[in-house]
């Protein structure tokens, strides 16, 4: 099956910018229709909550570079720190034929790092970056003045439906790279489904390539999450705000605050938005009213921290096989380069 045919059973169009970068989105129509229902679905709950996936629209995803900045946000430069270090020993698992598959591209950052240690094995690079923001756009752009010899395909669109379109475009080995603690936005049942997912998708040869928060004071754990600044709060609020765009929703910013805290029990960070006050807000392209009770919390994000048992025992359940891992010296994080079992 060629890429075009497989665009078209996907339904998706494809936008070329210049020779060496294009992208692929589904039709917007169909965007807007995936957003309104599962909103229409998860606000309905006894428990209401919003996808994490939805933090990131255009503003959503500056805001989160600028979390990725604060000195509470160990999470970021610890995995950079590590990054560094594949910088010199990832040539020993991959050769020239490998492309870079990341899910999540924000301001490719972490990706620079990967480009720079391909650039020791490759002439010529590919990068198929996966996002649901448009900023993976202005990503692009600004890596293909500093790398001269890299192609960028983009897929503008879930990392699941990313990695179907890919599963089928070529023979192309993958080194496929899910940074960011990103993983453990996902329940432990969902998170190894998703990881079943990925292995499924994967050619024989490729290699995955992960990031994990680990298990740590609670207090650092908390500080990250409900800075100093008051990033995180307008971070986990813009999703009221997107909400409002692109739903026609009437919700209120000031009636509404950020909550944050660590569950010692589940090993996660839990984080919510808290209604002020007893109020309704409509979500006319959800078809939907929303009652809410005075304190009554919208769960936004799950971040679950882990042991290196837990990381091994889950790899293993889901059919990977782990080739390297790598900590910081603070074992604070841990990056794990996996293959197909």
């Amino acid at each position: 099956m060629n890429s075009k045919t497989i665009q078209q059973n996907l339904e998706y169009q494809r936008f070329g910018l210049n020779p060496r970068l294009s992208y692929f989105k589904p039709h917007d129509e169909k965007t807007e229709k995936s957003f309104a229902e599962e909103i229409s679905q998860s606000l309905t709950q006894d428990s209401k909550f919003i996808s994490p996936k939805f933090f990131y629209d255009q503003k959503g995803s500056e805001l989160f570079e600028d979390i990725c900045k604060l000195p509470e946000y160990y999470v970021t430069r610890t995995e950079q720190k590590i990054l560094e270090l594949l910088k010199t020993e990832l040539h020993k698992h991959i050769d020239s034929d490998y492309r870079l598959v990341e899910l999540g591209s924000g301001s490719s950052v972490k990706t620079r790092l990967i480009l720079d240690a391909l650039n020791k094995t490759h002439e010529e690079i590919e990068y198929f970056p996966i996002d649901i923001s448009e900023i993976l756009k202005d990503g692009a752009q600004s890596l293909l003045e500093d790398y001269e010899s890299l192609r960028i395909t983009g897929i503008i669109d879930t990392y699941e439906r990313g990695l179907q379109f890919l599963k089928e475009y070529d023979d192309t080995p993958n080194l496929i790279a899910f940074l960011g603690s990103s993983f453990g936005n996902f329940c432990p049942d969902e998170g190894k489904e998703f990881l079943k997912f990925v292995n499924s998708t994967m050619k024989e040869n490729d290699l995955f390539l992960i990031g994990l928060d680990l298990v740590k004071d609670k207090q650092i754990l908390e500080n990250a999450y409900n800075d100093s600044r008051g990033i995180t709060a307008k971070f986990n609020l813009n999703v009221l705000s997107r909400i409002n765009n692109e739903l026609d929703a009437n919700f209120d910013l000031d009636n509404f605050s950020h909550h944050s805290l660590f569950n010692e029990d589940k090993q996660r960070i839990e984080m919510y938005i808290r209604s002020h006050k007893k109020q309704s807000v409509y979500i006319p392209k959800a078809n939907i009213k929303l009652e809410l009770e005075e304190d009554e919390l919208i769960h936004t994000e799950h971040s679950h921290k882990y042991t290196m048992p837990t990381i091994e025992n889950t790899l293993e359940a889901t059919g990977f096989e782990i080739n390297r891992i790598w900590q910081d010296e603070n074992n604070h994080f841990a990056v794990v380069l996996a293959s197909k079992n």
